[in-house]
This record gives C-alpha cells, structure tokens and sequence, in this order.
C-alpha cells in the first residue's frame, strides 16, 4: 500500500515539478482572454485563456500588468509569454504571465484606442502644451537607425534647405523589444544636453507591426517630458502613432520634417536682399529729407545769424543810448544851474561875505558869535574881520532906544 501524504504535500510536489520543466518555464500561448478581472487593490490581473477546445487560467502581477500600453478585454485574442505552475492553497493549474500582446489587427487597434484615450484624459495631447519650433535651428537632434533611409532622407534636405545646422544623431533601434526603452532614453538625452534647438523623432516606412512600438506610453511620456520642440516623423503620411499626437508638430516623413524644422535658405535669402533694398531706400529718403531740411535752414541761416539778429537792434541801442545822454546832460545842466543858483543864496547869505565888505564879526572868547545887545563893560571879546581878528576890551556899552529894553525883558 502506497505511503499516505497530505493534500499539501502533494500540490507542493506537483509544483515542484512543474517549476523545474525547463519547457513549462518559459512558453507562449496564444489564444482568447475570457473572464477578465483587474484586482482594484492588488493591480493583478485574473482572467482565462482559452481556444476552441480547452481553457486555463492565467494570472498576470501588476509589476507586468503595469508595462502594458492596453487593458485586456474580454473576446480579445492575445499572445502571452508565462510559465506553467501549480497554485498550491487551491490546486488549480494555472500560468503566470509575463507579457502580453494584441494577436490580430482588431485587437492592436483596441490596445492603441484605449492608450490614446487614456493619454488624452490626462492631457498629454493638449494644443497649449505645443512648443513652436524655431524657425532658424542651430542644431537638430535625431532620434532614429544610423543605418536607416530616414536618417538619409533628413541629411539630403538638410544640405538642401539649410546647410548651416548641425545634426546631432542619436542612434536606436527602431523596432523590436529594444526600441521602446532606447527611443524614450534618447529623447530625454538630447534634451538634457541642451545643444538640440529641435529633436526629430523618425522612422521609415514600414508594415503596421513595424511601426507598432511608437505606439509605446514609454515614448508617448518621454516625448511629453521633453522641453525641447519636438517633430514626429514616423512612418507615412497616412500613418498615425500615439507619438504623434504628443509631439509638438507631426511630419508625414522624415523628409517633410527637416523642411518643417528648417528654413530654405533661398528664401530666406530673398528676404535679406529684400530687407536690405528696402533699409539702402529707407536711408536713401532719409538722406533727402534731410538735405531738404538743411538747405532750408541754411535759407534761414542768415536772417538768424548774430550779425542778422543785432543790426536793427544794435541802431536803435545807439539811439537809446544817444537820447540817454542828451536827457543826462540835460538834467546835469539843470541840477548844476539850481545847485549854482543856491550856492549863490548861500554865499550871498553868509556873514563872511558881509565881512568882505568891511563888516566885522563880535565873537566871545569860545569863538562863539556875540550879540551886540549882551556886550558888557570890561568884558573881552574878538573882532573878526575880512582879513584879521583882533582882541578887544569893552570900555562901555550905549543902547540905543529899544533895544535895551528888549534885553531887559529876555533877561
């Protein structure tokens, strides 16, 4: 009789052996997704894979579930990287999904619409989050195969159009797993060197797989990060990708993007020469105008020069002048013949013109004048004259009627 085991013991075991299966360890399945469940707090994802004839089930962690650029829906036809093992609280046989992709063009292009529109939700396709691009670049970086015609065709409109712009080249793959994480980190590269005025992000023409890993969020995110104008050119013109909506500006090809990232420089040239016959008539007007004005003033010049200006003033200051001194002497004329005039009354008045006459002055001995009516007897006094003074002693003095008794009364 065989040993007995526990039910744990068992589905341990049968783990086991389905873990340790090099086969089972790492296998692609294709099939349809049926009974789809997104875990809102896990992020897990449970569903069943199932064809026309059998089914499992299938679990898919949210570390994986996260890379994802879709949801799973259910109907959707799917390939799935997984390996095979045992779920052992259960039992249930199951497979652990690694990866999963659209198998068909309906279910790729449910994956692409459900990305755009959750992108969209969150504003990465918004008008004013656009950049214009410059109009004359420095520098233009690029993100696409060094090997590819798409490099070839920008390099070719380039020396064309506009020569003077160096191209900065930052190589990837541009399909196959690789691509996604190489395209998104040369964005972010070039941006981060500041020497890019502008990033073109191209491709070739190719099937609709070809081009299927622009559709990538990791692209979408890093072209929407970049401060740097960018030009998606993926693919052809009837060709859409989820870069670019995101991108700054959409080119149909490589080529349209390198003339929409560059000037013609024929035109630009029809510009300056243009410009500068209009600055060379600009001057020229200038240059008449202002010679018209300065033979003008030159006109002006004279009857507004010193010697224009002084004249008529400098004949009538003359007259002023003239009539100034006439009226001076005039009014010094008649100032000195009433000074005269009044020098003569004085002199006529004053006593010692009496005593040029022969009169004499009586002074007291102070030399103060002396009226005769207050001569006393024995007193000295001065006898002034014309021409001499001479001392004197009253011997007496005789009033005449009147006058002694007018001193009488003042003494």
């Amino acid at each position: 009789m065989a040993d007995v085991i526990t039910i744990t013991a068992l589905n341990r075991y049968v783990k086991s052996l389905l873990d340790s299966d090099q086969v089972l360890g790492g296998i692609a399945l294709r099939g349809e997704v049926a009974n789809f469940v997104h875990h809102y707090k896990s992020g897990h994802y449970y569903f069943t894979l199932r064809d026309e004839r059998a089914s499992v089930k299938a679990v898919m962690f949210r570390q994986d579930a996260q890379r994802l650029a879709f949801t799973p829906q259910d109907g959707m036809r799917v390939i799935v990287r997984c390996r095979v093992s045992l779920y052992e609280a259960t039992g249930s046989f199951q497979v652990y999904v690694s990866d999963l992709f659209p198998d068909g063009v309906g279910a790729a292009q449910l994956a692409f619409e459900q990305l755009k529109a959750r992108l969209e939700a969150e504003g990465l396709f918004r008008p004013e989050h656009k950049r214009p691009i410059p109009a004359r670049p420095g520098c233009i970086g690029v993100v696409t195969s060094a090997t590819g015609a798409a490099l070839q065709d920008i390099r070719n409109v380039l020396s064309r159009r506009w020569p003077l712009a160096k191209l900065l080249l930052a190589p990837v793959n541009v399909q196959g797993e690789l691509a996604a994480p190489e395209i998104s980190r040369a964005i972010a590269a070039l941006d981060g060197s500041g020497r890019a005025d502008v990033i073109i992000v191209a491709r070739g023409g190719g099937s609709r797989e070809d081009l299927w890993v622009f559709n990538d969020e990791r692209i979408a995110r890093a072209a929407y990060a970049c401060k740097t104008p960018l030009i998606s050119a993926v693919g052809h013109e009837i060709d859409f990708s989820i870069l670019d909506f995101v991108a700054d500006l959409r080119a149909p090809t490589p080529s349209a993007a390198a003339e929409l990232a560059t000037p013609d420089r024929e035109a630009e040239l029809q510009k300056i020469c243009s410009l500068f016959a209009n600055i060379h008539e600009n001057m020229q007007t200038r240059l008449d105008l202002c010679y018209n004005k300065f033979n003008t003033l030159c006109a002006r010049q004279a009857s507004i020069s010193p010697a224009g200006i002084c004249g008529p003033r400098l004949h009538r200051l003359e007259a002023l002048a003239a009539a100034a001194r006439k009226s001076g002497r005039s009014v010094l004329a008649a100032k000195s013949a009433r000074v005269e005039r009044g020098a003569a009354l004085a002199h006529s008045l004053s006593p010692y013109a009496v005593l040029g006459r022969g009169y004499a002055l009586l002074q007291d001995e102070t030399g103060r004048c002396l009226p005769v009516a207050r001569l006393e007897p024995g007193q000295q006094i001065l006898l002034l004259g014309s021409g001499a003074r001479a001392a004197c002693r009253v011997e007496r003095v005789e009033h005449r009627e009147g006058q002694k008794d007018e001193k009488a009364e003042k003494l």
